[in-house]
């Protein structure tokens, strides 16, 4: 199988239903997850260094750093001023991001992080407003 072939397989498989649907399913195990404070914290880490090692970030991929932050700000209840949606569907694009079983197997070189990019997308247009003012607080706060 050739690149060209490769390429148009795996985004063919990027239609909205089914990063929808990898989104909220997603966001089903970032309630589990939250039910679990260390675990929460460890996956954190976790996502904050993968992100590290990504050499292409799109404008969706930049907001990670953000997303990180504003979920340890709610865990540790620096932070509350936030509907639990909003956590969840935060919690659940980092979780799909940091998932090995994507649509889109991100072992292949730039096209592995649309699927990423397009769930993290869902939650950004959810939480946009969220995390405006998120980052206004902690402007607000010195951070």
């Amino acid at each position: 199988m050739n690149n060209a072939n490769e390429y148009e397989e795996y985004t063919a498989k990027l239609n909205e239903v089914s990063v929808q649907d990898a989104f909220q399913q997603s966001t089903k195990q970032a309630e589990q997850m939250l039910e679990d404070e260390n675990k929460t914290k460890d996956f954190l880490d976790t996502v904050e260094k993968k992100f590290a090692s990504i050499k292409v970030i799109g404008k969706g991929l930049s907001q990670i750093p953000l997303m990180i932050n504003l979920i340890r700000s709610y865990l540790k209840k620096e932070y509350t001023n936030v509907p639990i949606g909003s956590i969840l569907a935060v919690l659940g694009a980092l979780i799909y991001f940091l998932s090995p079983v994507d649509l889109i197997p991100d072992i292949l070189p730039v096209i592995g992080k649309l699927d990423d990019a397009a769930v993290i997308g869902i939650a950004l247009k959810l939480v946009s407003a969220d995390l405006e003012c998120y980052a206004e607080w902690r402007q607000g706060q010195g951070a």
